[in-house]
């Protein structure tokens, strides 16, 4: 049961870019990508909004990500948001194991 979690984050001036650049050209975002159960932590521009960045990060399971919220590296992710003074709005989903209905199937293009 994969865990999807949209964060956004919204700041000023260009800030919430300038986070996203930083934790990836630190080589942070990639220690997440390694960490044991994360299935995906990506970064999005929304078109309309300058001023925001979408992550959407995904973990196998609860454990998981109660393991990466217990390490040190939370630490880091959470001085950066200070120091872009950055606000979030947070969606928490669960993946459907069922995949795609057969109903739906007809509107997507492989």
């Amino acid at each position: 049961m994969s865990i999807v979690v949209n964060l956004y984050y919204t700041g000023t001036d260009g800030n919430a870019r300038r986070f996203m650049e930083e934790m990836e050209n630190s080589g942070t975002a990639e220690l997440i990508r390694k960490e044991d159960g994360n299935e995906r932590y990506e970064y999005f521009l929304p078109v309309h909004d300058p001023e925001t960045v979408l992550l959407i990060d995904q973990w196998r399971d609860q454990g998981a990500l109660d393991v990466h919220h217990a390490s040190p590296m939370m630490g880091k992710i959470a001085q950066l948001r200070e120091k872009y003074d950055l606000h979030m709005k947070v969606e928490r989903y669960v993946a459907d194991e069922g995949g795609i209905p057969d109903s739906d199937s007809k509107f997507i293009k492989k």
